[in-house]
């Protein structure tokens, strides 16, 4: 078995993590996660109000007895996000754990920290983690370039930017970005990390409630099957190529491009709607991460978690050890 300060810290059996995904990270699967030892956490703006929350995180109570937790995103939107809401939905409900992401997550640190909840921030360079530490959360989980989602404008993948964190910061350090197996998760321990965080993996799983169609889609696109959108704009995004982010590419490439020119394509409905629930991996944008490359089946969340583990202690007793002289 793998201990390290992560699951000491947080009273879970393996150093693996499902951080927030919009539209995914519901009880279905954070139960599964949580069952299966690692630690997951609810979405809290997947819900559509605080009250809705309460009720998925009763929900996933109801599916599992293992400690499991709730992300909190905190991003600048059209319509604004009664955020302060959300975070006393979170409290109220005896929730121990929160992930932050996005923007500085201080102004809730006092109400959090006053309940009793430790907070996971998710960052994706090494100053924003040091900062972090500084106001005082309890562990950091870094996003190399190689992540689904929001990787920033910097371009540094794991292998430079995790140990790059593990040098400067002194509380547990969670890596995300391109791990899918055990090879990752031993590579990660290597690197100075207590922990990995996967998304994109735990999408491809029985549990995961989206269509059957984007899960076959991960297993059959490769490492190369990813879109950088947004850039132009300042707020890149990592997601599965199809026919509607080579479209923004395109339209985006042109000189005097805004995004209103691309706000219908971009829609998070959009992708919600007609990929995730229906099924068109063409339909709209979706999330996905360079570790499809990686992915190869579609098992149950306790088979994944358990291989993982099992080929992570087997590469550090066999093969890592055999090879010292």
């Amino acid at each position: 078995m793998l201990k390290t300060r992560f699951t000491e810290m947080f009273g879970i059996e393996h150093p693996i993590v499902c951080g927030g995904m919009t539209g995914v990270g519901t009880a279905d699967l954070i139960a599964a996660v949580a069952n299966a030892g690692a630690l997951g956490f609810l979405t809290a703006l997947t819900q559509p109000t605080p009250d809705a929350l309460r009720k998925e995180i009763q929900r996933c109570r109801e599916m599992t007895d293992r400690p499991f937790g709730v992300n909190l995103t905190i991003l600048p939107t059209i319509n604004p996000v009664p955020y302060d809401e959300y975070r006393e939905a979170i409290i109220d409900s005896g929730i121990k754990i929160v992930e932050t992401a996005g923007s500085n997550p201080e102004p809730h640190l006092p109400s959090f920290k006053a309940a009793g909840i430790r907070v996971i921030h998710k960052c994706v360079a090494v100053r924003h983690a040091v900062k972090a530490e500084k106001i005082g959360v309890d562990a950091i989980s870094i996003d190399g370039f190689e992540c689904a989602g929001h990787p920033g404008e910097e371009d540094i993948p794991g292998l430079v930017l995790i140990p790059a964190a593990a040098d400067q910061l002194r509380i547990p350090l969670i890596a995300s970005g391109g791990f899918a197996d055990g090879r990752g998760l031993a590579a990660a321990l290597a690197l100075g990390a207590d922990a990995i965080n996967m998304g994109t993996r735990f999408m491809a799983t029985v549990e995961a409630p989206i269509h059957e169609n984007v899960k076959r889609q991960i297993v059959a696109n490769d490492e190369r099957a990813t879109d950088l959108i947004y850039r132009k704009f300042h707020n890149t995004a990592r997601v599965a190529k199809n026919a509607v982010s080579q479209e923004i590419l395109r339209i985006s490439q042109q000189p005097d491009a805004k995004f209103e020119d691309i706000a219908s394509l971009a829609s998070g409905a959009r992708g919600r709607v007609n990929v995730m629930e229906g099924g068109d991996v063409e339909g709209g944008i979706w999330s996905a991460g360079m570790s499809q490359g990686l992915i190869h089946d579609i098992p149950t969340t306790q088979e994944l978690v358990s291989r993982i583990v099992r080929d992570a202690e087997d590469i550090v007793r066999a093969r890592l050890v055999g090879m010292l002289r």
